[in-house]
């Protein structure tokens, strides 16, 4: 692990936020702690719709279930303290610490989530899941990590934490 605290990692069902939708979005220009969002920008949603593969993917009750199931699952094995989770229907936080760099973090949650949601029926072969790659934002003091695990828990539209 770098010399971050924690890792704020966060990723996204398939075509369900393209980058240039309204609410803005994370890119590889714009994923660190405290940065400014991508802005709206129609043009470039629409080259994002274009691109999908297959219709957006919003998980239901069950699945996040296996998704949060799963995750805590990674953590254990691996060794990495969780901090918070928060599974959406069309996407996921987590707050970890891992020993290992987050890009290896996401893509570990990512395939074990696609790998038990297929086991329990509950994901077609085929079907992409997941949006291509995340946000992999390094954490750096205390108090990042006390920002992060309280969106992650009490911010996402006033949802019940899942932690």
């Amino acid at each position: 692990m770098s010399d971050a605290l924690a890792y704020f990692i966060t990723f996204r069902c398939h075509g369900t936020w393209l980058h240039g939708d309204d609410r803005g979005s994370v890119d590889r220009r714009t994923n660190a702690f405290d940065s400014q969002a991508v802005e709206a920008n129609p043009a470039r949603r629409e080259w994002e719709r274009q691109q999908r593969h297959g219709p957006p993917v919003e998980l239901t009750a069950a699945q996040r279930g296996v998704v949060k199931r799963t995750i805590l699952e990674v953590c254990e094995t691996r060794g990495w303290n969780l901090f918070a989770i928060n599974v959406r229907t069309n996407h996921v936080h987590v707050v970890v610490t891992a020993t290992a760099p987050p890009e290896r973090v996401l893509n570990d949650f990512k395939a074990w989530c696609t790998r038990r949601l297929r086991e329990c029926g509950l994901a077609s072969p085929g079907v992409h899941i997941w949006s291509r790659h995340g946000s992999t934002r390094h954490l750096w003091t205390d108090e990042h990590v006390a920002v992060a695990k309280h969106y992650v828990l009490y911010e996402q539209d006033h949802a019940r934490p899942h932690a």
